[in-house]
């Protein structure tokens, strides 16, 4: 979720990240069509969505998240005479499954949006592009389809970056598990728009990944309206699913890795028997409130996490809200030079986690008010510290030395590296 107040820190941000800001960088990433270089185009007023939205969904939250919302802006890429290769794509999907279709079954992309999910219209939870299409002929349908390879928002794109980085640096081998090689469990606490989990899904190809989300209407808000795959989303009413086809079609099998769970958190923790490689908790309510059980160095919740994560490399990410009003003003300092300060709140989630996993960092989103809070265990990244060197020296110096790696085994279109080191902050 991105704090409400971010657009202190937004304001005018508008530069551009490519690979250049990554020195050395030597390959060519994809284009990044969730560059922040775009964020006006859905960030819309901090008390609405503003000028031009349209409100696609609308429906009243009974777990605490008030009124969700899903409004849609229009989407500047990719550019129309971009579209038909997209358009082949599909063909050649439909010609896969239907091998007796006819020449009459032909699709058509209809645009992209920029599709946002709010709490209570003033809180955005979530952003994500979503392309539509159209299927003519014999049996005529209308597709939507969240685009997994397009990261919005900073702080996705810095969990996936440090997550994956310090996985990498307790010795799981990431380039396996993209390649199939190497199985792979995930766990994602808050589900929002579905955009970090149809990423991880995307990419790893070894990786089953599972949700938990509270609330129900969240999910639906996701399918109906932010092109999330609806077989995942098992007990939805009939009116959110897309035609029957549409996972096989749209997804190729990257539905088939993703599980989700509507239930509590807690809960699910306790009677599920995964052991996680990796888990990822952005768990707020409407009100903006990172709920006490997820952080209680003494409760239930953490006691049980710590016993589901691998016990060598598990890797737990949490994004958190900086509480200090002291937000970086991006238009005098360079975003990736930033440094939020931790006040009493974040350190005391931050100390939780430390005491359950043995190491913790953090490392500041650019851009916003947002922290990446990393716990792993101590043993595994520290293996092969000489005496006598700062840890988080040790520790920095090991996350940057694989950073250029994970960019490469999944072709990431974002710099791994600046998001890694951006105010980076061992936890004490």
């Amino acid at each position: 979720m991105l704090r409400a107040a971010a657009s202190k820190c937004a304001g005018g941000a508008i530069r551009r990240l490519s690979a250049a800001a990554s020195v050395g960088a030597r390959r060519k990433p994809p284009q990044d069509e969730g560059d922040w270089s775009y964020y006006k185009e859905w960030w819309g007023d901090d008390d609405g969505p503003g000028d031009g939205a349209q409100t696609v969904f609308r429906r009243h939250s009974e777990h605490g998240n008030g009124v969700v919302s899903v409004v849609a802006y229009p989407a500047s890429q990719p550019a129309s005479n971009q579209w038909p290769v997209m358009e082949r794509w599909l063909q050649e999907r439909n010609s896969v499954l239907y091998p007796e279709s006819t020449v009459a079954d032909q699709f058509k992309i209809l645009g992209y949006q920029w599709r946002v999910m709010r709490f209570n219209d003033h809180t955005r939870q979530s952003a994500a592009k979503v392309m539509a299409c159209y299927r003519s002929g014999g049996d005529r349908a209308l597709y939507s389809m969240q685009q997994p390879n397009c990261v919005a928002v900073p702080y996705a794109k810095s969990m996936v970056s440090a997550g994956l980085t310090a996985l990498s640096c307790c010795s799981f081998d990431v380039p396996q598990a993209v390649s199939e090689h190497n199985t792979m469990k995930i766990l994602c606490i808050g589900h929002g728009g579905g955009s970090i989990p149809l990423f991880l899904a995307s990419k790893f190809k070894g990786a089953a990944v599972h949700i938990v989300e509270i609330d129900p209407v969240v999910v639906s808000a996701s399918v109906e309206s932010m092109g999330f795959p609806a077989s995942p989303a098992e007990g939805l009413s009939s009116h959110c699913m897309q035609p029957a086809d549409a996972d096989k079609l749209l997804w190729g099998g990257i539905h088939d890795r993703i599980f989700l769970h509507i239930t509590d958190a807690e809960d699910f923790i306790v009677t599920d028997s995964n052991v996680y490689d990796l888990v990822f908790i952005d768990a707020y309510d409407g009100n903006d409130i990172f709920p006490r059980k997820l952080w209680d160095v003494d409760g239930a919740f953490l006691k049980n996490l710590e016993e589901k994560v691998h016990p060598v490399h598990g890797t737990v990410l949490v994004n958190l809200h900086s509480d200090s009003e002291l937000c970086p003003d991006v238009e005098d300092e360079a975003p990736f030079e930033s440094t939020l300060p931790m006040g009493k709140y974040v350190s005391k989630v931050c100390s939780a986690y430390k005491q359950h996993f043995g190491l913790a960092f953090t490392a500041a989103t650019p851009w916003l008010c947002n922290v990446t809070l990393v716990a792993c265990r101590y043993k595994a990244i520290l293996r092969g510290a000489p005496v006598g060197r700062s840890g988080r020296d040790f520790v920095l110096s090991k996350l940057l030395s694989r950073s250029n790696m994970v960019e490469q085994a999944l072709d990431l279109p974002f710099p791994c590296l600046q998001y890694v080191k951006n105010g980076f902050t061992l936890v004490e």
